[in-house]
């Protein structure tokens, strides 16, 4: 991914990776402060860094396009452009752009008036693979292919380019003088990367010639195959290059789907590869547990003592059929214990490097329509969270600083970085329900829409929703109601409401066999255990202490996440002890029939066949029909007969876990405000596409990248969305929709303004009015954690910065000094 590049999927897993420190740019070192975390990239010197040796590097996937100022560029696009390809400017380890030595030897603005005037001086060493200098030719060519005058080509973005009036030869061959119509604050950003002239010369060449090959480069390292059977692209030593030699013969992107990268690491197919939570913690109880799981995680963890004595009991029952396909899945599971522990010996040999991504996660706020387009309501809901409790709720567990993000347009390090979050203000339960209250919503409200509907723009889809299939693989885990309809809104319910019909044939689908009742107990209620509410931490109950669905809270008041509990996924490789089998097995027919029993008893909820039944005594005389209750709103809030209910939308997929706990808690917190929060989970593919680009939602958690041109960059995310000729909203990449006249000016007045110091001063004072316009709250820096194997030396978690390819390679053994000198330390 480009610095400047912002994706059109914001989910962003994939971060800009960085170099071991770079040298400073000079004044204003400090401003920004410190980086929140720093890099952990094993940082050893050169001459211990030993010469040749192969780097497999997974990736998402290989890119489609090696140019990557075409639409289809992604983040390997990148990362082969970093590595073949001239990056004038780079960012250090507080993600500042730096002169890169390798290519320049200055550059400089030279004049301001009357127009500005940006001088670049050539490493007069630097030339492409063909043996061809590197200069102005270079530089027109991709001014003219990115400058937005012709059409033919297919670009992406020109954002400074067109700014440019002309480009020529300086004094000497060495030297690029670039001469702009309008003034550029962000000029460091053009030309990195640098293509030669073959490819931005011409339309035709520009848009097909460097999609699948670059014939000419001019970095540490060459592009070699790329080969779509094997799923790799080779880059090797450049013979050419004249800077310090790339350590390693070859680098090789190796594409892995996430899902996959435990098994590839496992196996020795990749040494290095960023990583989940999950992936994480394998590795960190790989090397407790000495590789083995012993059952205390894994696929054997999951398993209960009950759910293992009714697997055992399925397995060898009455019912062969049922026998025969439990102990299938006994034996799948099997296969999984074994193949997850043996996966556990083989990811002994990583560590875990651990840092925050150049991106940050932020709170959207849609405010295009509902009650979310009026602006007290949109501050009410962010100075309702303690912004501070969400980051600790991802960060704090894998020991990394947990402050929340004070800035939009840069993080901590960053020179344009300032806490601007006073401009909106910090939780503050009382200031939220005034704001509230000041906008007209009321607790106790009457409610005279129908049940479940909501103020807000999905009020009109809520019935469509509620119809879509759920279940993994539908996009649709399940939709839930933080607040709505629980006893304090004013809701009648019957005293049994949240607890789950009696287990037996009745309460699901009739069965069979000596084990009816079981079978039809906790397993198949499970799945209607998808819509709760936060408030009384209602939900069913399963039996045999088997966990608690997802979407509900154990004892302790923990979210429980029950993805693996799914029908069918549950691993079962346990047996029952013999000398408690028959126990069990009584133990669970009495069960069967205490439930079946309770189905004969009138608790209010029999079926109209069994109300028609004859009944034991006399028919009791049916009382007068009393007059219906007015339904209010409760203890939550009202307004013109409709409950206040925001619409949260999530990714369903893996990977996203943590989202989903950030969310939860965010519906509690919304909750003691009075707010409902309906919480419904989309499939990845659809959830950016058809939910965030095309409005339909309320709130959702995605996250933007952190850029050091903020001023380029940042625009189009917070730029007023404008109407367009066909009715319909332009809206850039603003998808909250809510931006002002004045954010727009402020963005415009930076990016023009040639005085760095009064450029970062104007940002600053574009993100304080973003923090008060309340569509976007920014929550936490996302952790960055890369699996390598402990002898690489300066490759891991990169943060906020650049990788200095050539400096990556395999630690040299220690020598007999080494050894002696480390027995001193002792």
């Amino acid at each position: 991914m480009s610095q400047r590049r912002r994706r059109s999927l914001a989910l962003l897993t994939s971060g800009v990776l960085a170099l071991p420190l770079l040298a400073g740019c000079g004044a204003g070192e400090d401003e920004g402060g410190p980086a929140a975390a720093g890099q952990d990239i094993a940082t050893t010197a050169r001459e211990k860094v030993a010469d040749g040796g192969v780097l497999r590097w997974a990736v998402d996937t290989l890119p489609d396009t090696l140019n990557t100022f075409q639409a289809d560029a992604d983040a390997t696009t990148t990362r082969i452009a970093g590595a073949v390809l001239p990056q004038l400017f780079v960012l250090d380890a507080k993600g500042r752009p730096v002169a890169n030595p390798d290519y320049l030897e200055k550059a400089e603005v030279v004049a301001r008036e009357p127009k500005q005037v940006v001088v670049y001086k050539l490493n007069q060493q630097a030339v492409w693979s063909d043996g061809r200098e590197i200069g102005a030719a270079d530089f027109v060519a991709q001014w003219r292919a990115l400058n937005g005058k012709d059409s033919a080509y297919w670009t992406a973005r020109n954002a400074g380019y067109e700014r440019i009036e002309k480009i020529e030869r300086g004094k000497t061959d060495l030297e690029v003088k670039v001469t702009f119509v309008k003034p550029y604050a962000d000029w460091r950003s053009l030309f990195s990367p640098l293509y030669p002239k073959q490819v931005t010369g011409t339309p035709d060449a520009f848009n097909e010639g460097a999609r699948g090959t670059l014939k000419v480069t001019a970095g540490p390292f060459g592009l070699g195959a790329i080969d779509k059977k094997t799923g790799t692209a080779a880059l090797t030593r450049n013979p050419r290059w004249w800077g310090r030699p790339a350590k390693l013969d070859s680098l090789i992107l190796t594409a892995v789907p996430r899902s996959e990268r435990p098994a590839a690491l496992a196996a020795g197919k990749v040494d290095l590869a960023e990583v989940d939570r999950a992936v994480a913690d394998r590795i960190t109880l790989a090397h407790r547990d000495a590789g083995h799981a012993g059952g205390s995680h894994g696929p054997a963890a999951s398993l209960s003592a009950a759910q293992a004595t009714l697997s055992w009991a399925r397995a060898f029952g009455a019912d062969e059929g049922v026998a025969k396909t439990e102990q299938e899945t006994r034996q799948k599971n099997a296969d999984a214990v074994k193949k997850y522990a043996a996966e556990q010996q083989g990811l002994r040999a990583f560590t875990v490097r651990k840092s925050l991504e150049p991106a940050y996660t932020q709170l959207a706020l849609n405010g295009a329509s509902g009650p979310l387009s009026d602006e007290r309501v949109r501050r009410a809901v962010a100075r309702a969270l303690d912004r501070r409790t969400l980051a600790e709720i991802v960060l704090k567990p894998l020991g990394l600083p947990a402050n929340p993000v004070g800035s939009h347009v840069a993080l901590a390090g960053q020179r344009a970085y300032a806490d601007n979050s006073d401009a909106l203000g910090g939780q503050d339960t009382q200031a939220a329900q005034a704001l509230l209250a000041d906008a007209g919503w009321r607790r106790g409200g009457k409610l005279t829409q129908p049940a479940g509907a909501k103020a807000g723009p999905e009020n009109e889809k809520a019935a469509d929703d509620s119809k879509t299939p759920s279940g993994p693989g539908t996009g649709n885990d399940g939709l839930y109601i933080v607040g709505q309809d629980d006893e304090r809104n004013g809701d009648d319910k019957p005293p049994t409401a949240g607890r789950p019909a009696a287990a037996g044939p009745a309460a699901g689908k009739p069965a069979s066999g000596p084990l009816a009742g079981l079978v039809a107990g906790p397993l198949a209620a499970r799945p209607a255990a998808r819509r709760f509410h936060i408030g009384d931490h209602e939900g069913p109950e399963s039996l045999m202490g088997s966990d608690l669905p997802e979407g509900l809270y154990a004892s302790d008041g923990e979210i429980v996440d029950a993805d693996r509990f799914a029908q069918g996924a549950q691993p079962s490789p346990v047996l029952a002890p013999a000398p408690m089998a028959a126990q069990q097995r009584a133990l669970i027919l009495t069960q069967a029939e205490t439930a079946a029993a309770a189905d004969a008893v009138d608790d209010g909820k029999r079926s109209p066949a069994r109300d028609a039944e004859p009944a034991a005594g006399p028919a009791p005389v049916s009382p007068a029909p009393a007059k219906q209750a007015v339904r209010t709103s409760g203890s939550m809030l009202a307004k013109d007969g409709k409950p206040l209910t925001l619409r949260f939308v999530l990714p369903s997929g893996p990977g996203s876990e943590s989202l989903r706990t950030v969310a939860e808690r965010i519906a509690q917190m919304l909750q003691k405000v009075g707010v409902n929060t309906e919480l419904t989970k989309v499939a990845d593919e659809s959830f950016f596409k058809d939910h965030i680009a095309s409005g339909q939602y309320d709130l959702a958690l995605y996250s933007w990248p952190a850029t050091a041109y903020p001023a380029t960059d940042a625009r189009p995310i917070f730029a007023k969305p404008e109407p367009a000729a066909d009715g319909s909203l332009l809206v850039e990449q603003n998808y909250t929709r809510v931006g002002t006249d004045h954010i727009d000016q402020l963005f415009d007045e930076a990016v023009s303004e040639l005085d760095e110091d009064e450029s970062r001063e104007l940002m600053r004072k574009a993100d304080a009015r973003i923090w008060a316009a309340a569509g976007s709250i920014p929550l936490y820096q996302r952790p960055e954690l890369v699996a390598v194997k402990p002898s690489l030396a300066n490759a891991g978690a990169f943060g906020l910065g650049a990788p200095r390819f050539q400096d990556i390679g395999w630690k040299k053994p220690p020598t007999a000094a080494d050894a002696g000198k480390a027995e001193k330390k002792k």
